[in-house]
């Protein structure tokens, strides 16, 4: 549904699958540099909120995720995936326990199908879920916790800015300017510029269908090693302890004299017109410039230039080709370099 925040001077609607919040208020470099600051708030009221009641919740979601759960204490954030059978992510969860429901934010769209799943999956247990994106809605404040942050309001830390995903009523939308005074609107692209530099996936952007953890740099963060099964474990294992994934995320700084930003789901090449990957998210940063990230062949050198879209770019490793197997490879590098 369309946030009322829309309405605010100078807003201007983002692009899908954020059409539905503003991608920034009219001053897109002064808003990121704001929500750097700690001055600012981003409205990304088209995420589903689902919660899951009941005192079984913890136990069954540690045995349905990729996430150590069982001892989660209150108010104490983390991040959890469900894989298919083949350990490819279906969903990415933003959490946290409350003391009576667990709260997750996912990605807009995908809490019906997250509820169906955990509907299917409840058995004889004693949990209930339900999908709030309805009646709730998540807002990112920058910054650290302080007078700005309502108190007694559900709230997760926000690893890209530093602040707190703060779960509000979706009626308190519309007043939300007066609720936290000091901090100005900042649009998605302002977020989404600070996400792509902190090097951090989003789930339906940055991936696709086949994307496993280890690929995203998601076992860091949202995978605990060490816990019992749980569907898409064996791929996870494997990967880990015998194995590679065949592809990696990487960062990407963009030819800042090109007057566009590749597309998501352009190509990424290496010059002579090979593919080796694809463009997740792209931004334009207010230091950095152009950037990107891309999924590519494991195997691409570290050190390769590389065409994002037909946009010359340069990488950084953000996933290491010897990531898994827990061996130590030296990171491959082009023969000029070598020489």
């Amino acid at each position: 549904m369309e946030s009322p925040l829309l309405q605010l001077k100078g807003a201007v609607a983002g692009d899908a699958p954020d059409q539905e919040i503003a991608a920034h208020y009219g001053e897109p470099s002064q808003e990121q540099r704001a929500l750097e600051a700690g001055r600012a708030f981003v409205d990304r009221s088209n995420r589903g909120v689902v919660r899951i009641a009941g005192p079984d919740r913890l136990r069954w979601l540690h045995s349905l995720t990729s996430q150590h759960l069982e001892g989660l204490k209150p108010d104490e954030p983390t991040e959890a995936l469900l894989l298919d059978v083949n350990g490819r992510v279906e969903h990415h969860l933003s959490l946290v326990d409350d003391g009576e429901a667990v709260w997750a934010h996912v990605e807009p769209g995908a809490a019906p199908a997250l509820v169906e799943f955990l509907d299917r999956m409840r058995f004889m247990l004693r949990v209930e879920v339900a999908d709030e994106s309805e009646r709730f809605a998540v807002v990112t404040l920058a910054g650290e916790p302080g007078a700005s942050y309502p108190h007694g309001e559900r709230g997760l830390a926000d690893p890209v800015t530093g602040g707190v995903d703060w779960i509000v009523p979706r009626e308190r939308l519309a007043t939300l300017p007066e609720d936290v005074p000091g901090l100005r609107p900042a649009g998605m692209w302002a977020y989404e510029a600070l996400r792509i530099a902190a090097h951090r996936p989003r789930l339906g952007l940055d991936t696709d269908a086949k994307a496993i953890p280890h690929e995203m740099g998601w076992i860091e963060v949202a995978v605990h090693l060490n816990k019992g099964c749980y569907k898409g474990q064996e791929t996870v294992a494997r990967v880990h302890n015998l194995g590679r994934p065949p592809r990696r995320l990487v960062f990407l700084h963009l030819d800042g004299s090109v007057d566009r930003l590749p597309k998501q789901g352009d190509p990424v090449e290496i010059p002579g017109g090979r593919t080796i990957g694809f463009v997740g998210s792209a931004a334009r940063h207010h230091e950095l410039g152009p950037i990107a990230l891309a999924l590519v062949k494991r195997t691409t050198p570290v050190d390769a230039e590389l065409l994002a879209g037909g946009v010359a770019a340069s990488q950084e490793v953000v996933v290491s080709p010897d990531t898994g197997a827990n061996a130590q490879i030296a990171l491959r590098r082009t023969a000029a370099n070598r020489a």
